[in-house]
């Protein structure tokens, strides 16, 4: 036969030792808006007030003729009432519950009550324990003022147990791990090396951004967020966006995953070179400026490098800054593609004339021009032209007489001269030019008249171990061989030559490729000599040593 709830109450209370501090049984007898009368078998029935019935989430739920847990806090007060507790009885129920819950490591459910030094205090039934803010599982300072925690029933784990000090430290984050872990095991499970998912944009970093998947954290590196060049993620990311992303590589033992963004797009450098020829001219933004030049966006994803050599047909030692800015657009002209290593070469000079064309259209060898010296060299002098280009004076081309090294002493930047133009190289840039062209050449001038041969004047300017050189005109040498200075006795005669001398020699060849007269007077010795005897050869009644004495008269006296 089965027992009423009322036999089998008053078995229980008949059963129940009532001493203060234990936990018995009690009926609820009545019930209002401040307290909860209870009938727990003694003297009297005890009032408890309404609150100690409340769970952690403020609801009430209690009734005439329940049954209810109670702690017997007197007997007999000495007015004859009885006092119970249903708060003790609960908490004496939670310390079990907690002590359990520690001893077998399993979750137990509290309510985040207030937040405190180092944390936030839990109430676990009425139990307080102490919530670390480093185990909450969100990363909390002290100065989040506008931080909110959870008011709702959360799982928590007790990481520290002393029932005698009511110390109970638990974990938040410990559950979450548990949580995770065990959705991280489920999604790596089912992740695959080209697959499509969502997720959330965690943290941002120099070489890429984290994204949450969902239990488990994806690497997004830098080079896969877009197919153009980025230098940091924030340009396309933000934390907390969510973002769709493709799966690349995924090592499920390692419980590593790589993403990818600009996977999901098609990459702009297919078929590039079909889009952009060699050649072509079109508009770009300039994208960023370096030291070497300007990277300028012909097309979503697609930048090209304009080299600084590349930028004006003059100028060389420039910054590309002065050429152009960020953001300006500009033409350019494609001079080459690289398809594998993902480069193509613009030219912004290429969409202007060209300066040294024009020049070569305009002007040719052996036209007279005149220019401003820009620059004094150990070589020669830079002379400005027109549009902005240079020709050069080279040293041997300043004067036809002397050291050019010497004479370039006597000119100064910015003074205008004549020049004649010897060469225009429009292809290599280069534009040579004479001052001495100017003023026509001596050394032609001279062998003109005076032709292989010739007996000439000259004045002795230097000596040297290969023999006498011989002014014989300005801008005209000519050297006399140690041997061809006398028929007889050769050293003896130079050393009786002082610089200054003037004397007469004859020309035995001329180089003209090397503008090198070669001079002889032994030769003129030999035909003045022949002359003397073909004079004085047929007066038989002379005697030889006066026609010695003639014929070397007849030298030297030249000379004199």
């Amino acid at each position: 036969m089965t027992e009423t709830f009322t036999e089998l109450f008053e078995e229980s209370i008949k059963n129940t030792e009532m001493r203060v501090g234990e936990v018995v049984l009690g009926r609820v007898m009545h019930v209002d808006s401040e307290i909860v009368i209870v009938s727990a078998g003694l003297k009297s029935e005890a009032e408890i007030p309404i609150w100690q019935f409340k769970d952690m989430r403020g609801n009430f739920d209690v009734n005439v003729g329940d049954e209810v847990e109670v702690e017997i806090e007197t007997v007999e007060d000495g007015y004859g009432r009885t006092r119970l507790s249903r708060e003790k009885a609960c908490r004496a129920r939670a310390w079990e519950k907690i002590e359990t819950a520690f001893e077998e490591q399993t979750a137990i459910e509290g309510v985040i009550t207030s937040r405190v030094k180092g944390g936030f205090s839990v109430s676990i039934e009425n139990v307080r324990a102490f919530l670390p803010g480093s185990l909450y599982g969100a990363r909390v300072t002290q100065s989040d003022e506008n931080f909110e925690f959870e008011k709702d029933p959360l799982e928590f784990k007790i990481i520290k147990l002393d029932r005698a000090r009511n110390n109970v430290v638990i974990s938040r984050k410990a559950v979450l791990e548990k949580e995770l872990s065990e959705e991280r095991e489920q999604l790596i499970a089912s992740l695959e090396v080209g697959q499509v998912i969502e997720g959330v944009v965690k943290n941002l970093t120099d070489y890429g951004a984290f994204i949450n998947l969902g239990g488990i954290d994806g690497l997004l590196h830098i080079t896969d967020l877009a197919w153009r060049r980025i230098k940091h993620p924030s340009e396309i990311l933000q934390i907390g966006e969510k973002v769709t992303v493709k799966v690349l590589k995924c090592d499920k033992e390692r419980s590593r995953i790589s993403l990818g963004l600009k996977q999901l797009t098609e990459d702009p450098w297919q078929n590039v070179e079909r889009r952009h020829k060699r050649g072509n001219r079109l508009f770009g933004k300039v994208a960023s400026i370096t030291e070497y030049g300007a990277f300028v966006e012909i097309e979503e994803g697609i930048k090209g490098l304009v080299h600084v050599s590349e930028m004006d047909w003059v100028s060389r030692n420039i910054h590309p800054s002065q050429i152009c800015n960020v953001g300006d657009e500009i033409e350019v002209m494609i001079l080459s593609v690289d398809l594998e290593r993902h480069r193509i070469s613009l030219g912004i000079k290429q969409c202007k004339p060209n300066p040294w064309i024009e020049f070569a259209l305009n002007h040719k060898k052996g036209e007279r021009i005149k220019g401003q010296i820009k620059s004094l060299t150990d070589f020669g002098i830079f002379v400005s032209l027109e549009n902005g280009i240079d020709g050069l004076v080279h040293l041997n081309d300043i004067t036809w007489q002397g050291n050019g090294e010497e004479e370039i002493k006597n000119y100064t930047k910015g003074d205008e001269i004549e020049v004649e133009i010897l060469t225009i190289d429009a292809e290599r840039e280069r534009i040579s030019l004479g001052i001495k062209q100017i003023y026509g050449d001596p050394f032609f001038a001279f062998i003109s008249s005076s032709g292989k041969g010739s007996v000439v004047d000259g004045i002795v300017e230097e000596m040297d171990d290969k023999g006498v050189h011989v002014k014989l005109a300005d801008g005209v040498i000519g050297v006399i061989r140690n041997t061809e200075v006398a028929k007889n006795k050769p050293k003896e005669a130079k050393s009786a030559l002082s610089n200054g001398d003037e004397l007469k020699s004859k020309i035995i060849s001329i180089d003209r490729k090397n503008r090198k007269i070669s001079l002889s007077i032994k030769a003129l010795e030999v035909d003045e000599e022949g002359q003397a005897i073909e004079e004085f050869g047929s007066d038989n009644s002379t005697p030889a040593l006066t026609l010695g004495q003639k014929l070397k008269e007849k030298i030297f006296s030249s000379t004199q």
